[in-house]
Order: structure tokens, then C-alpha cells, then sequence
């Protein structure tokens, strides 16, 4: 299926709740591993296609680095074709964090209103290589109709549809990680950036992922 035909059906999609398998498919029509929406420079993951999608836009957001949380683009979509060829060096940990996944490509399109940015749509390749410009076109119209979707999505009351922060619904998938932030800025009596950047700390010294590293402070707080 093209990704013409896939946006035609995008409305249909949503409304039978079939988001996931679009956003597999979509993925795959754009040569992609898969796809995943992040808002305010990945701070908050709201919808992706899959496991690996999910796990590389949070080690973004841990490491605070990557080209999903590039606050700038200097071309779109933003391209690292080759993680292993040098092209990754300017951020070394998510390198290392990616290629753990299988990743070894990483392109980003902004997904935005007009002039503004609400976020991006990071697409992974288990291969080395850029994108055709064919590929890099059709992306950007994906991104496009998907800013257009976004704040229209919510979960389903259904329990066999897409769970929380599945492809097609709008979740807090990190909002135990903001909770926690709060909670070490009152603690430390430091500003929430300040927070998140030793919160990141503790995760990545851990080995854990920050969702984990925050539900552990959530855990010690008195009911």
C-alpha cells in the first residue's frame, strides 16, 4: 500500500481503531522499521508503531540528546543514515544505546501547525542508508497529517483497541517521569530543568530506563 492510499484511510483508521496496523504499514511504505510522535522536542511520547519505536524515542529522552530533541532543523527531514559510520559521533550514548536495538538509521521530521513545532515523527532503519527523495517527501506528509490528527486522538473505551501510548492515541506515556521531576525540584529546591537533568543522571547510572528511575522516587513518597 502506498503512502497516498494510507493517508486516504487515515480517517478510517482512527475511527475503527485500527491505528497501530496503519502505523506498521505506514512505516514499512516508507521504508521505515518503524515510527514514532513525540511533542516539546521529545518530552513526551503520545503514539508509536512498535517496541523498538518506543525504546529509542526513551533513549532520547534520557539522554537528552539525539536528533529527535533537536531543538533546530537544519534540513527535512533530519538524516543519520549511518550510526556506525561516524555520522552519530556528535551523540555517542544514543549511538550506542540505538545500534543495542538494531538500529544503524534514524530520520526525523517536525511534526508542526504552520510555523510552529509540536513535535517530531522519528522513523528507524535497521540498515545504513538515507532515504530516497521520494521517501523523505512522503514522510514529510505523514508528519503533516499527523499534526493534523494528534490532539483529535484519545484511548478507547474499548479494551481490545491500542492500549496507552500504542499507535493512534494521545497518552502521557512519560507522565510518571514529569511527576517525579516535581517531587526531586520541591526535594533538592532546584529548577525542574535542573531536576530532569539529575533525574536522566540517575537513570542512566543505573542502567534503568527513566520511567523506572521515576516510579522508584514516586514509590517513596508518603501516601
Amino acid at each position: 500500500m502506498s503512502v497516498h492510499e494510507l493517508l486516504v484511510g487515515l480517517e478510517e483508521a482512527v475511527e475503527a481503531g485500527g491505528h497501530r496496523v496503519w502505523a506498521v504499514r505506514c512505516a514499512h511504505a516508507l521504508g521505515l522499521g518503524g515510527i514514532a510522535v513525540s511533542l516539546r522536542w521529545g518530552a513526551e511520547l503520545v503514539w508509536f508503531s512498535d517496541d523498538v519505536s518506543a525504546r529509542l524515542e526513551g533513549a532520547q529522552f534520557t539522554l537528552g540528546e539525539g536528533p529527535g530533541v533537536a531543538a533546530d532543523f537544519g534540513a527535512v527531514p533530519y538524516q543519520v543514515p549511518d550510526l556506525g559510520g561516524g555520522v552519530g559521533d556528535q551523540w555517542p550514548q544514543l549511538a550506542a544505546e540505538a545500534q543495542a536495538l538494531g538500529v544503524w538509521a534514524i530520520f526525523v521530521w517536525p511534526v508542526r501547525s504552520g510555523a510552529v513545532r509540536l513535535g517530531a515523527l522519528t522513523g528507524y532503519r535497521r540498515t545504513p542508508g538515507p532515504l530516497t527523495a521520494r521517501q523523505a517527501a512522503d514522510g514529510l506528509q505523514v508528519a503533516d497529517a499527523l499534526a493534523g490528527r494528534l490532539l483529535a486522538w484519545r484511548p478507547g473505551a474499548d479494551d481490545s483497541s491500542d492500549g496507552p501510548g500504542e499507535a493512534g492515541t494521545v497518552d502521557l506515556h512519560w507522565a510518571e517521569v514529569h511527576q517525579a521531576t516535581g517531587v526531586l525540584s520541591c526535594r533538592l529546591g532546584v529548577p525542574l530543568d535542573e531536576a530532569l537533568v539529575r533525574l536522566r543522571a540517575r537513570a542512566f547510572a543505573a542502567g534503568r530506563p527513566l520511567t523506572e528511575a521515576a516510579r522508584e522516587i514516586l514509590r517513596d513518597l508518603p501516601s
